[in-house]
């Protein structure tokens, strides 16, 4: 999954995880099937299982056309035209609010959604609550965390075994990152989770709107800015596979991927992926109807399709985020279920901090909030600093 560094989009709540039993209803509404034999589908690159859209074809007769996209500002380019030629979307949670209210998408219908019950209450409530509210444009399909993706072996031997790689001072203290340049370091090229990093492991809340907040971390990071490497938000996952870094602020799917990559071609490396203590930022990606939609009824058909418990576990399995629904966690592969940087426990999920939406301007400072964090940012990745 890829977030932009563009800030001037509405920023949004995050939620926390509960466990429920929760029952799996198969059956696909019979108006989508005789309505809809087609649907467009738009999503991120490799996010979905090889045979999600064979198994909905074979299931519902409806004949699917996949495309693929490597950024919000691409999707949002094609929604905000109002010809977008698709039927269902995936746009990531800092995104959504502000396309709902563009008008970007059509409310759902809810009884062609049967296995709509099988969602976390708890997500839907919070999402309710801070995003969409009543839940009336989407539902979430998989979600995640930003933290540290580490090579265990090279840490160790430039830090010690006290590495400290359960906290964000492993990659914002100059003392370590100093030493941590000789292996490479990389972050994110994504304003909207470093600096909300940096500013939690200041001690502030992660959520802040805060002008003074953003300036203290932009102040933060520029002590370290010398040892970075570099900033993407997907060469990571090779380059901490190969051994060409040895650490890497992403997120949490993405961490774990690399991790795969190295014990796959069986290199040695040993990644692994740190929540940290100071808490982290947690996103989502939903999934949504366009307002100029063609096949409506499909996009329902499909919503509910990816409801089902097997059909997105199947998915978790193959790209490793967690899902929304609790009852797929009996068909979740255990070394996923069980790892705690997919599906962190009740601790850590307490310190997983959520966006609220930027203000267009800081009234009390008289700062327009969202500038300062796209100015400063571009300031960061060359190198260059202002903190006022």
């Amino acid at each position: 999954m890829n977030f932009s560094n563009i800030i001037s989009i509405a920023m949004v709540a995050y939620v926390a995880l509960a466990h429920a039993q929760i029952t799996s209803t198969v059956a696909v509404a019979p108006t989508a099937v005789k309505k809809d034999k087609q649907l467009h589908f738009y999503n991120w690159v490799e996010y979905i299982a090889p045979n999600t859209l064979k198994d909905f074809e074979k299931k519902t007769g409806i004949k699917t056309s996949y495309d693929v996209y490597d950024s919000n500002e691409v999707l949002q380019g094609k929604l905000l035209s109002g010809k977008s030629g698709f039927d269902l979307v995936s746009p990531s949670h800092d995104f959504y609010k502000a396309q709902i209210r563009a008008g970007a998408f059509c409310k759902l219908d809810k009884s062609q959604l049967p296995n709509w019950k099988n969602l976390d209450p708890v997500i839907m409530k919070k999402i309710s609550s801070y995003i969409d509210e009543d839940n009336q444009y989407g539902i979430p399909y998989l979600w995640g965390t930003t933290g540290i993706g580490y090579n265990k072996e090279a840490v160790e031997k430039i830090l010690g075994k006290n590495a400290p790689v359960d906290s964000w001072a492993l990659v914002f203290e100059p003392e370590n990152m100093k030493k941590l340049q000789e292996c490479g370091v990389a972050f994110i090229d994504a304003p909207t989770e470093v600096l909300p990093s940096v500013i939690a492991y200041l001690g502030r809340p992660g959520d802040s709107i805060d002008i003074k907040d953003y300036q203290a971390a932009v102040e933060k990071i520029s002590k370290v800015r010398n040892y970075v490497s570099y900033f993407h938000s997907s060469k990571n996952i090779t380059d901490l596979a190969n051994g060409d870094i040895c650490v890497a602020i992403g997120w949490s799917g993405d961490m774990l991927m690399a991790k795969e990559r190295a014990k796959d071609a069986n290199n040695g490396i040993d990644i692994h992926y740190s929540i940290p203590k100071e808490g982290a930022p947690m996103w989502f990606d939903m999934l949504a109807i366009p307002a100029d939609a063609s096949n409506k009824n499909a996009a329902h058909a499909m919503l509910n399709h990816l409801m089902d418990p097997k059909v997105i576990a199947n998915i978790t399995n193959h790209i490793s985020y967690a899902n929304p629904t609790p009852a797929s966690k009996p068909f979740i592969n255990p070394e996923i279920v069980n790892n705690p940087g997919i599906y962190p426990g009740n601790h850590v999920m307490e310190n997983l901090f959520i966006y609220r939406e930027l203000p267009a301007r800081d009234k009390k400072n008289r700062h327009d909030l969202r500038r300062y964090i796209t100015q400063q940012w571009r300031k960061i990745t060359m190198g260059s600093f202002d903190t006022k």
